[in-house]
Order: C-alpha cells, then structure tokens, then sequence
C-alpha cells in the first residue's frame, strides 16, 4: 500500500524525528558517490544510440545497485571509497608530504583543509583543527568531530566536551587558561566529522595520521593524553582502553596517558572513579617534571 505524503504531514513527520535526536539522514549501506558519478558519466560516454535516453523520457540516476559488485564497499556504515583502488596518487603520501612542509600550526591548519584526498571532507560542515593555548604542557587527542564540534569547527564541544573541561578543572587545567603550565591544547584523530558519528575506518586514520603527528611535532608538550580506542589506536597502535587507560606509554619520544573518552563515561558513570585517579596520575605527572 501506497501512502501518499502531503507537505504538511511530511514536515509533521522530520519535526518528530529531530525530537527524537536524528541528526543525520544514512542509509544501510555506504554508498560510493564518487563510483556512481563514474557509472553515469561512462554511461553517458558510449556511443551506442541503445545507451542514450529516448527524447522526453525521465532520466534515471545512478544506485548503489548499478554499482560494480564490492563498489563503495568500506569498513562500516558511511564509510568512504575504497582507498585500496589504485586510482591516482597515494593518500597517504600526499598527506605526509603536505603536513611535513608545514612550518607552523597556521599552516598545518591550512594544509589540512586544503587535503582533498580524504572522502570525510565532503560530508562535513567544518575542518576542526584544535582549541585551546598550543604552548600547554598538556595535549589531549580525541576520536573525531560530533554534531556539535562539526557545527562550531571546534573540539569537545558538546556534552563529553563539557564534561571532558569539568574533568581537567579538577587538576587546574583549563583550554581558557592563559597561563601555559594550566592550559590545555586539544585536537582529534580526524578533522572532519564522520558520518553518523561512526568510527574513522582504519583507512581514514592511517590517511590523517601525518597530519596529527606533525602536529604534535610542531605543538610539543610534555604529555599526550589519547582519549578513548580510536586515540590510542592512533597514537599506540593499540586498542582496549578499559585494559589501557591509565597505563603510562610512549609514542612521538612522548609519554602517553589513555584515559576513558568522556562520552563513555557519560554512558557509565561508575567509570568515573577510575577517570578520577588516571587525572591524579597525570597531575602527579605534570608536578615531577612531565
């Protein structure tokens, strides 16, 4: 049965989905919208009369379903093309290139915006580079932007923000501080939002991973603090962060804190006592020297 939809039930209907939280339209399936211009645009191409469209007849667009099979195909929902193709310059190479000829954190921004091989970049408002003072002895690396960070082009923004600035203010540290030795400098894995707040695939972290280890490089705290799995799968190459956190490591000749992500903790709340002493661990850190 067909249910036709008139323009007032059809808002009626967005408006009740917004109230329950939707932020973003997704499908099942990824879809590959780079391989689905090609289709068409080859399909266009042929010169078989059989393939043109009749005159006056409606025009057809691609699908999913007119894709090659395993097109579009990524490591979850919303993932990107697949990087494995070899279908023009390596990504990876062109980011290392990029983020090594930045000289500073105002370039580093701008190459990173400037990046057009990253497949997240189409689906975000923002390019979230970082906030807070980089002279802090304390840099924080989270997961990647959320509705809110993608709105405002800054990180730590909404509710885990909030309270990831309620954590920190407990030990004296603050992004608003502006005193050095009680700031704080925070960014991401990924600059750009994921699509419905997914996980970067592994393709997406290895892409970006220059980007963040120049920046680190160019920021130079004492301390790293990897905030959640994707963090320290970044920073580590490790993942389990009930097993991590709190656990001292090194990358970049840096030591590592792995702490729980603070939207975990929202979820958990009985989580929070574990998160209180891995504070008291980096407070007694910062006191001894980093």
């Amino acid at each position: 049965m067909t249910i036709a939809l008139d323009w007032h039930l059809s808002r009626a209907l967005l408006e009740w989905q917004a109230e329950l939280g939707v932020t973003d339209a997704i499908l099942a399936e990824p879809v590959d919208r780079f391989a689905a211009f090609k289709a068409l645009k080859d399909q266009r191409a042929r010169p078989d009369a059989a393939s043109q469209p009749a005159p006056g007849a409606v025009r057809r667009v691609a699908t999913p379903a007119d894709l090659p099979p395993g097109a579009g195909r990524g490591a979850g929902p919303g993932a990107g093309p697949d990087l494995g193709r070899d279908s023009g310059p390596d990504p990876v190479a062109e980011a290392a290139r990029a983020a090594q000829l930045a000289a500073g954190l105002d370039d580093l921004a701008q190459a990173l915006a400037d990046f057009a091989h990253c497949p997240l970049k189409l689906g975000a408002r923002s390019c979230v580079f970082a906030d807070g003072d980089p002279r802090a002895r304390v840099m924080i690396v989270g997961e990647g932007p959320g509705a809110d960070e993608d709105r405002q082009g800054l990180p730590f923004v909404g509710r885990a923000g909030q309270l990831l600035d309620r954590m920190f203010a407990a030990i004296g540290l603050s992004r608003r501080s502006p005193d050095a030795e009680s700031a704080l400098y925070i960014t991401n894995t990924v600059p750009w939002r994921p699509p419905g707040n997914r996980e970067p695939t592994p393709e997406e972290l290895a892409m970006l991973k220059p980007f963040l280890m120049r920046h680190i490089e160019l920021a130079r705290p004492d301390v790293l603090v990897a905030m959640g799995n994707v963090a320290c799968d970044a920073l580590l190459g490790r993942r389990g962060i009930l097993k991590l956190r709190g656990t001292w490591a090194e990358s970049q000749g840096l030591p590592v804190l792995p702490m729980m992500h603070p939207a975990y903790l929202l979820r958990n709340p009985e989580a929070k006592r574990e998160a209180w002493a891995d504070l008291l661990s980096l407070k007694a850190r910062l006191k001894a020297g980093g």
